[in-house]
């Protein structure tokens, strides 16, 4: 119960968000609720507030001739809140009810107001309500959308991704070929192939061959750029792609270095895995019209021509090593490539 000594202006229970305006113009009181964004009594209305419409409302005499009529108002604060009142004359002055229409989800958040601010019957408590469980909603919206975006996202990398090496797949190899091709960009193809790799399995057993792939995996990983593309594309074929490089004696160079670690001896459980690699190489710019078939065809003609030639060696793609190609169809790549 309240206080009977406590003397409470009824306004500020009916219409929290009221101010009165004395005869002089300036604001004699204001609720609850408007004390939280407003200046303090005594200031002028016409410094706090903008009448918007109706443009033919500028003095207090107009206000008080407004009986029940709406008005448009705009705070002038930083945020520049617009309101609607409605006026009726009291005394010499005016009292205006108060409230922000279709701004009130942008008021609760710049003035930190709560239900608890508003009378009960008013619709703004309804409407925060409804703001709430539409927030919330769009909220959980947004969240699924994240976790499908994010499936999506994961589905796709699953598609273009070979599983034991994380590297690229032969999918993701030709979509980003083609694309390069598609976009006329410069770039040269690779192809290596692990010498020795049968010989992994048949001694040491499959678990050691997958190891293996994964060392030679991070290598090649190691010896590239981030711009270009590592793919796994058989069971020990691989293909790199060096995005605008082709220079030969810069692709000799990174070559060469892959050979030389993968010459390396690789250890598992105990033992010691020993293989090395070959690889042909051929660039965009050799054809007026390149296809992706043409170019790995190609590649894989100079790797066998490493192959052919010793193995553990790089060999750049020339027109004569078609005649010596003799050993599997066009367009049958690793059908023929020696291992030990």
């Amino acid at each position: 119960m309240l206080d009977s000594t406590v003397m409470v202006n009824p306004l500020d229970v009916l219409c929290p968000m009221h101010i009165e305006i004395a005869g002089d113009g300036t604001i004699s009181h204001m609720g609850p609720t408007i004390q939280k964004f407003m200046p303090g009594a005594g200031s002028p209305f016409c410094e706090v507030f903008d009448i918007m419409r109706p443009a033919s409302v500028s003095t207090l005499d107009d206000i008080r001739a407004r009986v029940g009529l709406p008005l448009h108002l705009r705070l002038r604060n930083d945020h520049r809140t617009t309101m609607k009142a409605v006026a009726v004359p009291h005394g010499e002055g005016a009292i205006l009810n108060l409230s922000f229409g279709i701004s009130i989800v942008d008021a609760v958040g710049d003035y930190s107001l709560t239900s608890r601010d508003f009378a009960p019957t008013d619709l703004t408590v309804e409407m925060l309500y409804l703001a709430e469980a539409a927030s919330a909603a769009m909220q959980e919206s947004r969240d699924l959308n994240r976790r499908l975006q994010g499936a999506k996202i994961a589905a796709e990398e699953q598609a273009f991704t070979d599983t034991l090496t994380g590297l690229k797949n032969r999918r993701a190899m030709d979509h980003i070929m083609g694309r390069y091709i598609a976009l006329g960009e410069s770039f040269a193809c690779m192809h290596l192939d692990l010498d020795y790799f049968k010989s992994i399995n048949d001694t040491f057993g499959h678990a050691a061959g997958d190891h293996v792939l994964q060392v030679v995996a991070r290598i090649l990983v190691d010896e590239t750029r981030a711009q270009d593309t590592v793919a796994r594309v058989g069971g020990d074929e691989f293909v790199l792609l060096t995005h605008k490089i082709e220079e030969p004696k810069t692709l000799d160079k990174i070559a060469t270095r892959i050979i030389a670690r993968l010459e390396e001896p690789i250890p598992f459980n105990g033992d010691t895995c020993r293989i090395s690699g070959s690889a042909g190489t051929t660039r965009s710019s050799h054809y007026e019209a390149p296809t992706i078939d043409e170019i790995l065809h190609h590649a894989d003609v100079a790797l066998y021509a490493s192959k052919r030639g010793g193995r553990a060696q790089h060999t750049h793609f020339e027109e004569k090593l078609l005649e010596l190609d003799i050993s599997k169809p066009t367009g049958e790549r690793g059908a023929a490539h020696p291992d030990a």
